[in-house]
């Protein structure tokens, strides 16, 4: 039986229709925008004002050729996804450790452990004294100032954590019962009913490795062969270095002209693989956010 809407309700859904498509204009357009510039005539693209929503003029890929060519954007798509390898697996196994224990009662003043953890996160010492202990600590211009500082958070302790206190405990007590240890427990009971919670955690630690290009400027100042990818990209889009140069060689007195289109080309190919993993992680997201929100 089909029910008939209100002019109330028919309002309602077409002012939600019309507010969504103008959200979902204002988080493609950028993108489109990128992909479509890096593909322009670049004489055109040099003129051009406003947003680009096709190849203007004709198709271009000279820029793609030359951002391709260039040898230290690959050995930077290395180090970042060595960085993120080392960091998820870092953070993977500390977060769920950290999350299983302040999540079991019968761990003593766990809940004092945890606001003392959770008061670093309103306090902290600032990015000087954390310079300093990673220079004491002989990090800096190492990877693994790259890696270690920041595989841990609190706010992925504390989402772990919720999670966990959600799995009924008498699933622990019947696996202790047939003689699994706290470790078994953890590995065979309680993480695969928190995968979700758990794929957002690496979702989020990837992307935010992905990102991070501020760690590289003040961690790894003289070696450049450590960078990753977003300070290649950011060496790209505000100096010009010899590499670059000889990558646009083959564009011969073009060089210039190509500028913004390489420079387009650069944020396309900086972007496109993590745009490619996340609807694969995408369906997790949401599930993994509320687990433990609503409490019964």
């Amino acid at each position: 039986m089909k029910t008939k809407l209100k002019p109330g309700r028919i309002l309602f859904l077409v002012i939600d229709v019309i507010l969504l498509l103008i959200v979902c204009y204002i988080c493609v357009i950028p993108i489109w925008h990128m992909v479509m510039a890096s593909l322009s005539n670049p004489t055109a693209l040099n003129t051009h004002k406003g947003l680009v929503y096709w190849p203007l003029e004709h198709l271009d890929i000279n820029a793609y050729k030359v951002i391709l060519r260039y040898r230290r954007l690959w050995r930077a798509y290395k180090n970042t996804i060595f960085y993120i390898v080392s960091t998820c697996l870092l953070t993977g196994v500390l977060t769920t450790v950290a999350g299983y224990v302040f999540s079991r009662k019968r761990f003593f003043y766990r809940n004092r452990f945890m606001m003392f953890i959770a008061f670093t996160m309103l306090f902290n010492g600032g990015m000087i004294p954390t310079y300093m202990t990673i220079r004491a600590l002989g990090m800096v211009d190492t990877p693994f100032a790259m890696v270690i500082p920041g595989a841990l958070t609190v706010f992925n302790i504390i989402i772990m954590r919720t999670a966990m206190e959600g799995i009924p405990t008498e699933l622990e007590e019947a696996a202790h019962i047939d003689g699994a240890s706290d470790l078994l427990v953890l590995v065979r009971v309680i993480l695969p009913l928190c995968k979700a919670t758990f794929a957002v955690i690496m979702l989020f630690t990837a992307v935010a490795k992905w990102n991070d290009y501020f760690s590289a400027l003040l961690y790894i100042p003289t070696k450049s062969e450590y960078y990753p990818l977003q300070m290649i990209l950011r060496e790209i889009l505000i100096t010009s270095t010899a590499d670059m140069e000889e990558a646009a060689s083959s564009l011969q007195n073009n060089a210039n002209l190509y500028k913004k289109s390489i420079e387009y080309a650069s944020i396309v190919v900086s972007t496109l693989p993590i745009l490619c993993i996340y609807p694969f992680v995408q369906k997790y997201f949401v599930t993994g956010m509320t687990v433990g929100a609503v409490k019964s």
